[in-house]
């Protein structure tokens, strides 16, 4: 899969690839030809990091409506030979999306092109959920012959065929074909077995119920295929890389001694205590995280001098863990250790537990603690930028609204405005929201045309509707709009009651 270069913010094309409020309003004011050529340019090549949290599909539909552009970029790109060589659902995800909403929209061409696209591409499942949303049976149903041929008979393909009909995001068709296609009924009436079945066989080792026995369980096979060596920091055997799904992998170590944390906290008893402790700074992988993880939960004392040592220490994997469970810890005695280790005065601020330490403070933190959090903030984007959607940034950006900080305002307007990834851009607005004064005649009125339905009904919440002709009309349009969201729409309907309220 491609890795798309991102343009500078204050160009068209970078405007758009974030979803930024202003890349539509600059593209409705740009030459056309210019506007159309970047819109298919973010179409076709996907900036989003992470399109499971990133919304860009109504956005770019709608410029699409408002600049009433063709769909042969999008045709090119869904029928290239790379459609077959590429399976990447991610590669065609995007455009067919935007197809789904200017079909809703009533584009004849792009539900033509659905069609199309889900009878021979190679991501047709998408393509047919979209379709499945939008479509009327009869053009449903003349798919279906289609559909099935991507099944082979025989055993291999109904199986895959099952497998399909029970991920399917929208069953519509399927129910359908069902009614004219004896293999889809046969199919369906199959899956709900085969899902029981499933459960039924599921097999698995339970620990024993003393401390010792889920202490033991929570190594009990972790080590087999990965080594005890690559815990230490040696190489792991090869054969644990090449199997995804082992047990051995260090995440599977994370689960199983979460697991084995919550089996502690059912059978620990006070006389126990000694064991928990040794195993916590001695133990095996398994074994120590779920002691680490446990004493946490019980808001032990002793918590805090182990993650501190495990910080320290030279496997990454166990400081990974270590700085996680810093997040996890509450309470007075917690957040006065964090204090300590945020604070630039004693030399570790800068630190792998500095940094994990002032987010503690963001999630938890108290109003006092908005400089520690304002600083960690300024830090991080000094040393990493904004370039990725980060979950250490956003919990320092939504720390600074929490806590009010209004000292965290110049940057939340630096990330706002050069953040590739919108679900942090959304996340800088809320904050900024909370902490900057000038929020409502100032990015709030981008924040409307921006790409995030959260976003939009942030800035619905809080736009001054008097200074600027195009908020009113904006705020109408969304209410009138029947693809927008349900939220943003009880937002805007309400900040129309109450202009016109104040108008009489």
């Amino acid at each position: 899969m491609f890795e798309p270069v991102i343009a500078p913010s204050a160009s068209l094309l970078g405007l758009l690839q974030r979803g930024r409020g202003d890349g539509q309003l600059h593209a409705l004011a740009a030459d056309r030809t210019e506007a159309i050529a970047a819109l298919e340019e973010c179409v076709t090549r996907d900036p989003r990091a992470d399109w499971q949290v990133e919304n860009r599909s109504l956005y770019y539909a709608r410029l699409y409506m408002e600049l009433e552009a063709p769909l042969d970029g999008i045709e090119d790109h869904l029928h290239s030979p790379e459609d077959l060589l590429d399976e990447d659902e991610a590669r065609t995800g995007l455009a067919l999306s935007v197809l789904g909403h200017l079909a809703a929209y009533g584009r004849r061409d792009a539900l033509l092109m659905l069609r199309e696209y889900a009878a021979t591409g190679t991501n047709w499942a998408w393509a047919l959920d979209e379709l499945a949303l939008r479509d009327d049976d009869r053009g449903l149903l003349l798919l279906g012959t289609a559909v099935l041929d991507h099944f082979p008979p025989g055993p291999e393909g109904d199986a895959e065929l099952r497998e399909t009909i029970r991920g399917a995001y929208e069953p519509r068709p399927w129910r359908l074909w069902a009614a004219y296609h004896p293999r889809v009924a046969a199919a369906g009436e199959q899956s709900p077995f085969d899902l029981w079945q499933r459960q039924v066989n599921r097999s698995g080792v339970t620990p024993g119920w003393s401390t010792a026995d889920v202490l033991a369980w929570a190594d009990q096979g972790e080590l087999g295929g990965l080594g005890a060596d690559a815990f230490a920091g040696g190489p792991a055997r090869p054969e644990a890389s090449r199997d995804a799904g082992s047990p051995a992998r260090p995440d599977a170590v994370d689960r199983r001694a979460a697991a084995a944390a919550r089996c502690l906290a059912a059978v620990v008893r006070p006389e126990d205590r000694p064991a928990v402790l040794e195993a916590a700074g001695t133990g095996l992988p398994g074994a120590r995280r779920a002691a680490m993880r446990y004493l946490v939960d019980q808001r032990d004392p002793a918590a805090a001098d182990l993650i501190e040592a495990a910080a320290a220490e030279v496997d990454d994997r166990m400081v990974r863990f270590a700085l996680e469970l810093l997040g996890r810890m509450r309470g007075p005695e917690a957040l006065a250790r964090a204090r300590r280790w945020a604070d630039p005065a004693t030399g570790g601020a800068d630190s792998a537990l500095g940094e994990a330490a002032v987010r503690l403070l963001a999630d938890a933190g108290e109003p006092a603690d908005g400089p520690l959090v304002v600083a960690g903030l300024r830090r991080w984007v000094s040393l990493h930028g904004v370039s990725g959607a980060d979950s250490g940034l956003g919990t320092l950006v939504d720390g600074a609204g929490r806590l009010a900080a209004t000292g965290a305002v110049p940057v939340l307007r630096h990330i706002y405005g050069e953040a590739v990834s919108s679900d942090l851009r959304g996340r800088a607005a809320r904050a900024l929201a909370a902490t900057d004064v000038h929020f409502p005649e100032g990015p709030a009125v981008e924040c409307l045309w921006d790409c995030e339905e959260s976003t939009r009904e942030l800035a619905a919440r809080h736009v001054a509707t008097t200074g600027d002709a195009r908020v009113l009309e904006r705020l109408r349009r969304l209410a009138a709009d029947p693809a927008e969201e349900a939220e943003v729409h009880a937002a805007v309907r309400g900040r129309l009651t109450a202009a016109r309220e104040r108008r009489r």
